[in-house]
């Protein structure tokens, strides 16, 4: 069926679309009962469903006869190594670990924080926590002290699963002594805390508090799955950028296991022996569903990648990764893109690979302008998808479903909703708008399997973020439109609208013109307060590698495309062409940091920006436009 006939379908019984879509996967008890609706405060999968996701990932893999068949590969720029686990070595590897975590008293509903950098056993222990049915809460390995801190006291972990350090182009970042910073400075503190000792750095090791992992490992018993409810918590992963208590998002295990392998299948068109990769992190929503659970419980090899898109070494990296492993799909943030692209902006390195394998280029964390989704789908000769979702979903809301044929692509737009997901756009009284009239991205409930039911021990914040500015929906927190052909366009977070002398102007409009200059790389568009105007917007811009035009002669030419493609009223009147924007380590643009900066405004660094030093130097830019 096509994704409209998909649609539909779900559309006309919902309750039976899913419990079809839920035999795809191994259950100890299968569910009967798709939805209860009536439970508090949000909508629960499968309720009288049993089973275990590590069992799913895995060893339903190897029970099928595909135990030879490469799970993982290991892909370290960093120091220069790869290593493959077959699904047979992975079960073996993950079954381990399991036992050990058992014999220090990990059981099933316990939490067990991992602080790891990209490696082999950080995946090795999102899956054994799995399968003795403990709930994983991934810290993105690196974080500050004090936020790992405060995840650890909302979590309350048995155990910590660690590393000595992380490695970073350039640098050695020393793991062990922010999580001995993070325990002095928490309430609660863990048994016990498992290090693993990578050469590059050792780490002194407290006695009693600390085990190295290797002597935890040795003579460990192999574990069984333990069969859970789908309604039992598979994991909690914290939003990034939070202030105060802490956004816990909880994953159910039955509904994400159901929504991601139904992803694998229609949105990514993933078959099992194929080579996934998702480009990212597993401290990241992405790194959960789509580099450990959803390739794997598809049966298909997956990439797990140390390293950077460009200077581990060059701008060739990934294309040298998709030719050597023959991958089929790649998915990375459009961030990688845009500094591919502004590194090698001819393609040339791209040029020496034998791509022939890749199927597909799928793009999501942040919106994708047009002007990198032309210049990839030219280069690559393959279909450049964005979609979009949330660390809340767990799984696309609106995509271009590969697996059920594609659609027309219209740059700028994530395509269509995805079957599960009622979207809607209304305007701030609730109402909803015609079509191509901007307002707030809304979701009808019930949201469909795989998304969070509520926040990790805080129902009364769940309602009050995503559930009570309209009774009925769930908030995304995201404007845009839908157009007269039903495609969605995700223009940025609602305080991303400026409101300009009364005209509500979306930044992602403006970055849209100022991305459209040949000789932008990336760019970001902020609006700052204004005395006559109240907001006004101030364009930021990179360049690509090698332009040696004049900066103020190019802002000027952004300056003049923004007048003529949204119009003087934008009052786009000030362009700064800088060296580098700031960002998370996922890659998402800081723009609320810029706000304040422009606006003199008190705020805290976050704790996931990739450089401090970046928002000195955008302070220093903003200061030299006049009136900035």
């Amino acid at each position: 069926m096509s994704q409209a006939e998909q649609y539909a379908d779900w559309l006309s019984d919902p309750a039976a679309f899913w419990l079809r879509a839920a035999g795809a996967i191994d259950w100890e008890q299968a569910p009967r009962q798709a939805c209860d609706a009536a439970a508090e405060p949000a909508a629960r999968w499968f309720p009288d469903g049993r089973l275990n996701a590590c069992h799913n990932a895995v060893d339903r893999h190897v029970e099928a006869g595909r135990g030879a068949q490469a799970a993982l590969v290991h892909v370290s720029a960093m120091t220069g190594t790869e290593r493959s686990y077959s699904y047979a070595e992975l079960r073996t590897e993950v079954a381990r670990l399991a036992g050990a975590m058992r014999r220090l008293g990990v059981v099933q509903g316990d939490r067990v924080v991992i602080y790891m950098p990209m490696v082999p056993e950080a995946v090795f222990a999102m899956l054994a926590c799995a399968r003795l049915g403990a709930v994983h809460s991934v810290v993105f390995g690196g974080f500050a002290a004090r936020e790992l801190a405060v995840r650890i006291d909302d979590a309350t972990p048995r155990l910590v699963l660690s590393a000595s350090c992380g490695l970073e182009p350039g640098r050695v970042v020393d793991y062990h002594t922010l999580l001995d910073k993070a325990l002095a400075l928490a309430v609660h503190q863990p048994a016990h805390c498992v290090v693993l000792q990578r050469p590059q750095s050792t780490a002194p090791l407290t006695p009693g508090r600390d085990l190295d992992w290797q002597d935890v490992l040795r003579d460990a018993p192999e574990a069984a799955p333990v069969t859970v409810a789908a309604t039992d918590p598979l994991y909690v992963l914290y939003t990034s950028g939070t202030t105060g208590r802490p956004k816990g998002v909880v994953r159910d295990t039955g509904g994400y296991l159901v929504g991601l392998e139904w992803s694998m299948a229609n949105v990514y068109g993933a078959q099992p022996g194929e080579a996934f990769w998702a480009a990212s992190d597993i401290g990241w929503v992405v790194g959960h569903s789509y580099i450990v659970y959803g390739p794997l419980l598809r049966g298909c090899t997956t990439i797990l990648f140390e390293g950077k898109p460009v200077g581990t070494p060059d701008a060739g990296t990934y294309w040298r990764i998709v030719a050597r492993h023959r991958v089929r799909t790649l998915f990375t943030a459009p961030t990688a893109i845009r500094a591919i692209k502004r590194d090698d902006p001819e393609g040339r390195l791209m040029r020496e690979q034998d791509l022939g394998g890749l199927r597909a280029l799928f793009l999501a964390g942040e919106r994708a302008d047009p002007d990198t989704v032309r210049w990839a789908a030219d280069r690559l000769g393959v279909p450049v998808i964005d979609h979009w979702w949330q660390t809340e979903t767990g799984w696309p809301v609106v995509a271009n479903c590969l697996g059920l044929g594609l659609l027309p692509i219209k740059p700028g737009s994530p395509t269509r909703p995805v079957p599960g997901f009622g979207l809607e756009v209304l305007d701030s009284d609730g109402h909803p708008v015609p079509a191509g009239t901007q307002g707030a991205l809304v979701l009808k409930l019930p949201l469909p399997p795989g998304c969070l039911p509520t926040l990790w021990n805080n129902d009364a914040g769940f309602r009050a973020s995503y559930l009570s500015a309209h009774p009925g929906y769930y908030t995304t927190g995201d404007g845009g439109y839908v157009d007269a052909d039903g495609y969605v366009y995700v223009m940025g977070r609602i305080d991303d609208v400026i409101n300009i002398a009364g005209h509500r102007l979306s930044t992602g409009e403006l970055e849209q013109a100022v991305a459209g200059h040949p000789a932008v790389a990336e760019c970001a568009v902020i609006g700052v307060a204004d005395e006559l105007k109240g907001t006004v917007p101030v364009g930021l811009a990179v360049l690509k590698a090698g332009i040696a035009a004049d900066p103020a002669l190019i802002a000027r030419e952004i300056i003049a495309r923004v007048r003529e493609e949204v119009g003087p009223v934008a009052s786009f009147q000030r362009c700064l062409v800088v060296a580098r924007l700031p960002k998370t380590r996922s890659g998402k643009v800081l723009r609320a940091t810029m706000r304040a900066l422009a606006d003199g405004r008190a705020f805290e660094t976050p704790a996931t920006i990739e450089d401090p030093a970046v928002i000195e130097e955008i302070r220093v830019a903003l200061r030299s436009v006049p009136g900035g």
